[in-house]
């Protein structure tokens, strides 16, 4: 992947039939990357990269992620190594541990994450890459198992992880990361610390983003999108930060996340969010790429995302 690269996400709950409209008009703005997400229970992530990259002509598509433990790593590496035959040099996959609670409504949560996680990175990495893998782990039993027509550039398998241990755990056995919003420089910094990684390394950049001339109209669109940002499974990403302590406290006081964000001081959502002026967002973008992002990705934040993609494309 080149380096310093901006992308945009798909919109998990994007009615169905604005979807190819969205990805064509992200490629046309000028956007490097689209990502999709598969989030229990919207829409499959593999189903809509192929969708994605069938409409277009030269953006690359990543999806970030797919929850490792619901996919056997075989079957995985087989419909990802399909469309890196049909879109040659378009295709990020990334894979990650899946939400705790999802997994435990899907009844698929494994009792070690960390070697469920570190199993599947290992073997889609070696099928893909053409091996024939035998491998009788944990979680993982591959035994003989080789694509017949590898594709001739081997998608990127990112892991998408937050924690210390999963961090390294990806510096180790992925060929990037992918970092859920919000991403600080901050936060990057110590997430960079944990990683670690031997050789060339991807980070993806997740964050809610709003252009306007008028930066409080764009603060108070990416508000709304900030509610989950307070719960207990975002503390890594908070706690580099100044203000960690306040931020807790408000948290704590707040009766609901709507109460939360809603007081969100203006210099607080400046730092969590890409908000403002397009000079502003474009500045902040710079600085994440300085900090050892490669690639980060604009969350539109308001009503209608298509329209949002305009306003985003003037950072660019």
């Amino acid at each position: 992947m080149t380096t310093a690269t901006v992308g945009t996400m798909l919109p998990r709950d994007l009615p169905a039939h604005q979807i190819v409209q969205f990805v064509q008009k992200a490629e046309q703005l000028g956007f490097d990357e689209l990502w999709v997400v598969e989030d229990c229970f919207f829409r499959g992530g593999f189903a809509q990269a192929a969708v994605a990259l069938a409409s277009t002509q030269r953006i690359r598509v990543g999806i970030g992620i797919l929850p490792a433990p619901v996919r056997n790593a075989a079957f995985t590496a087989l419909e990802a190594n399909t469309l890196a035959e049909l879109y040659p040099g378009r295709l990020i996959l990334g894979i990650g541990h899946g939400m705790p609670d999802w997994m435990r409504q899907v009844g698929d949560k494994p009792a070690s994450i960390l070697t469920m996680l570190d199993e599947q990175l290992t073997a889609l990495r070696t099928l893909l890459a053409g091996d024939k893998l035998e491998v009788d782990g944990r979680y993982v039993q591959i035994h003989g198992a080789q694509l017949e027509t590898p594709a001739t550039i081997a998608p990127p398998v990112l892991a998408g992880v937050r924690g210390p241990k999963s961090l390294a755990l990806s510096g180790r056995s992925a060929d990037g990361t992918i970092l859920a919003e919000p991403v600080t420089p901050e936060y990057l910094v110590a997430a960079l610390a944990n990683i670690d990684a031997a050789g060339p390394h991807e980070i993806v950049a997740y964050n809610v983003a709003a252009v306007d001339d008028d930066a409080s109209v764009a603060r108070d669109r990416a508000r709304p999108a900030l509610e989950w940002i307070g719960e207990p499974d975002w503390a890594p990403h908070i706690s580099p930060l100044p203000f960690a302590d306040e931020f807790a406290a408000l948290r704590a006081r707040s009766s609901t996340r709507a109460e939360f964000t809603a007081a969100l001081p203006d210099e607080w959502l400046d730092a969590l969010a890409l908000v403002g002026t397009p000079d502003r967002v474009r500045a902040r973008i710079a600085e994440l790429h300085a900090s050892g992002a490669t690639s980060v990705v604009l969350m539109p934040a308001g009503e209608d995302p298509l329209a949002q993609l305009d306003s985003l494309a003037r950072a660019l």
